[in-house]
């Protein structure tokens, strides 16, 4: 089994070169292929990412001339995947990388054809960070839920794992945060997919620390769960 590991970076240069020797650290009993897609840093981060990129040629590296967005970023990066389970890895050191280990448990074990971390179910540290995100994360949750008939706990987080199979059925659009909603009510849509859930540690960031989703990706977020109730896949 190959694990593709698609990692969006955008303004990282403090975090980017830690998680990648966590990502290599980590060790899931199968062949990893790491995919970086920088979305036009402007921090020195596409400056760092070609240094360690050239010590690193088996990874496969992309870079966006014109910043887009984490979806689209996501979206060139599936584009470049061959491994058979493809998982999204942020950059910014708020999500552990040991954590794939349970996220590839349902799938190896032959239970699940997606899988998502939830930050709400009690694994590992949680950090202390914002209420009204808190709050905002589980209103959207709970919408989505209403729109999809799923009862997932953390629709908005990071870590989504996908059997290679699932992707390929679907076409990506939101180029912002809204591709949490969008790829989340095109998986409920399609094929009956198996979908699980496994708790995961969160190591928030503050906006002092370079946390970028706004309220404007929220009501962006309200807008894609009825857009995406109705459109095609």
């Amino acid at each position: 089994m190959k694990l593709s590991i698609v990692i969006p970076v955008y303004n990282e240069v403090e975090t980017l070169q830690q998680l990648l020797q966590r990502v290599m650290d980590v060790e899931l009993g199968v062949e990893k292929e790491l995919i970086l897609v920088d979305d036009c840093s402007s921090d020195g981060t596409a400056d760092l990412l070609r240094k360690l990129a050239a010590e690193h040629m088996e990874w496969t590296v992309r870079y966006h001339e014109v910043n887009q967005g984490k979806g689209a970023a996501l979206r060139t990066g599936f584009a470049c995947t061959t491994g058979d389970v493809v998982v999204i890895q942020d950059a910014d050191m708020e999500y552990d990388p040991a954590d794939m280990v349970q996220l590839l448990g349902p799938i190896r074990d032959g239970h699940a054809d997606v899988v998502y971390g939830s930050r709400f179910l009690g694994g590992g540290p949680h950090r202390v960070v914002y209420f009204w995100h808190s709050m905002g994360n589980r209103l959207l949750t709970l919408l989505s839920n209403m729109m999809t008939d799923m009862n997932l706990t953390d629709m908005e987080v990071c870590y989504k794992m996908f059997k290679r199979e699932v992707l390929e059925g679907l076409r990506i659009q939101e180029n912002r945060f809204g591709f949490e909603v969008e790829i989340t009510a095109k998986i409920a849509r399609g094929k009956r997919w198996r979908v699980y859930e496994v708790p995961i540690a969160y190591y928030g960031r503050s906006y002092e620390e370079g946390k970028k989703i706004t309220w404007r990706d929220g009501v962006r977020a309200l807008w894609c769960i009825l857009k995406y109730r109705f459109v095609k896949l």
